[in-house]
């Protein structure tokens, strides 16, 4: 059985920071490909894409995937909630900034967190740890009030902010759901698999539902976009936050994650030259500051 360690080491730590800096560009990708690639249709891509290239390494390594081993409803579960998470971010990025959607899907280390203790006692917040998660939800809801007022992405950013709120929660939400259930003791590429064909169906579904335009062609930089979201991001960057969370501290793994919008604010201002408003970077300080003091030991 696999031994789950107290502390992010150094192999933790240098992980997350590449998986970050890879997650911070995939906002930027997504929006880059979407004149090309209607969001839902962008979105069921890459599951699907993903889903094959997993199933194709596990094939390769020889990995069992379907011995009797009670994950199918923890499994069921995180695909239904890994196809609505995404169903927020593609459909939020049509209204609002890749900068400021990667801010607002970066709540969900405050929903493991404040789930976590329900799962595992060790990881119950203190009072230091509680005050770091109001603060940092105060600076979120500050610049989440911005899209009522100042507008850079149009009259319908507020909705797509909304949305990158819910794809937060819900990435949260799934987390837990992995941690609470035997998926926690399932391989990374197993659970990966569960979330990604399950979402894939889901989400080319409510493709073909609501109507969206099939691509007939792309351009090299839809194509560039599209495979690095698929290769790069969902089969290689995924399979290592799942083992990631199968080896170490959810809630220390989940609150690391919030460097990734530091890159994502970056990305957007160079390479879509999206603005960076001050609302948005207090939010990024705020959020940086409640993850310092719900990462300190009581």
């Amino acid at each position: 059985m696999l031994q789950r360690k107290s502390h992010l080491d150094t192999l933790a730590v240098s992980s997350l920071i590449v998986c970050c800096f890879l997650w911070g560009l995939n906002q930027v990708a997504a929006k880059a490909a979407m004149p090309e690639v209607p969001a839902l249709w962008q979105a069921a891509s890459r599951s699907l894409g993903g889903a094959l290239l997993v199933w194709l390494w596990t094939r390769w390594r020889g990995i069992a995937l379907f011995e009797h081993d009670a994950t199918l409803r923890g499994g069921l579960l995180a695909g239904l909630l890994f196809a609505t998470e995404f169903f927020c971010i593609y459909i939020g990025l049509q209204f609002t900034t890749a900068s400021r959607m990667v801010v607002f899907i970066y709540i969900s280390p405050f929903v493991v967190a404040l789930g976590m203790p329900f799962i595992a006692r060790s990881e119950r917040l203190s009072k230091l740890q509680m005050a770091g998660l109001m603060i940092a939800f105060s600076g979120v809801a500050w610049a989440f009030a911005e899209g009522f007022t100042q507008s850079a992405a149009g009259d319908k950013q507020w909705l797509g902010d909304a949305l990158g709120v819910a794809a937060g929660v819900i990435w949260g939400a799934t987390t837990l759901a992995i941690r609470g259930s035997q998926l926690t003791h399932a391989s990374a590429e197993k659970t990966l698999l569960y979330q990604l064909s399950i979402s894939g169906v889901l989400l080319a579904l409510a493709a073909l539902i609501t109507g969206a335009r099939v691509p007939e062609s792309l351009s090299a930089m839809a194509w560039s976009a599209m495979l690095f979201q698929i290769v790069v991001i969902t089969a290689i960057s995924y399979l290592v936050w799942f083992w990631l969370i199968r080896s170490y501290p959810a809630t220390r793994l989940a609150s690391f994650t919030l460097s990734t919008p530091v890159f994502g604010l970056i990305a957007g201002a160079m390479l879509l030259g999206e603005p960076i408003t001050t609302r948005l970077v207090v939010a990024l300080v705020a959020v940086a500051v409640g993850i310092v003091l719900v990462n300190r030991r009581a």
